[in-house]
């Protein structure tokens, strides 16, 4: 059987979301470097894929796919087994969890994360942009908020879903790994329960992995 198909460095985030997932799985995967100095993802080679030209995008034979939380979700659905289940879908309580989770990084957790990683790392080295101090600081603010949510959930259970790792869980692997290159890392020292966990995930041996190129 073909490999599947990623479209995009694997040095990006989104990317990065996908690849964890191939991973955990051990699947089998191919990462299509899309030329960005070249504008290549606005081509329509790859407009075809993703319409919004952006990355990543994903193919799996005749089935492609775009929106990282998507193709993620795609993959942990097919290559499910009993050893690897991280969506728990035959179990609705776990499943809901699950959802609960994944929806807090997204609107939550990534919201204040993200725009302190594009104004420390992002806007000066590619952009070379000066950061812009009040963004920083009020997205510390939000995110301090948001650890408190997460310390009091991860006092009482091992991970964000439960006592099982989960999509929930590998969600946050990109952007947590770029946050800490930035010099607001040791935020994560306030919250014993939160460094704890994110300390086992970054363990884990498609994290070791993948965070090297996310580093790059």
């Amino acid at each position: 059987m073909a490999p599947v198909k990623v479209f995009g460095s694997a040095a990006f985030t989104n990317v990065a979301r996908v690849l964890v997932c191939l991973e955990e799985v051990g699947a089998d995967y191919e990462v299509v470097d899309i030329n960005f100095p070249t504008k290549e993802h606005k081509k329509p080679e790859h407009l075809a894929r993703n319409p919004f030209g952006e990355i990543p995008a994903f193919q799996d034979g005749d089935l492609v796919l775009f929106e990282s939380r998507a193709i993620a979700k795609y993959i942990l659905r097919k290559y499910r087994t009993d050893e690897v289940d991280m969506l728990r879908e035959s179990n609705p309580h776990e499943a809901a969890m699950v959802d609960v989770w994944t929806e807090v990084e997204a609107h939550q957790y990534n919201k204040a994360l993200a725009p302190i990683i594009m104004e420390c790392l992002i806007n000066p080295t590619a952009y070379g942009m000066l950061t812009n101090q009040k963004v920083v600081d009020d997205s510390v603010a939000k995110l301090k908020k948001v650890l408190e949510v997460y310390e009091a959930r991860l006092s009482e259970h091992e991970y964000l879903a439960g006592s099982f790792i989960s999509f929930a869980d590998l969600n946050h692997f990109a952007y947590t790994c770029r946050f800490m290159e930035t010099p607001y890392a040791s935020l994560f020292d306030s919250f014993p329960s939160v460094k704890a966990w994110w300390e086992k995930l970054m363990s884990r041996p498609s994290m070791k992995k993948l965070s090297a190129n996310l580093r790059g």
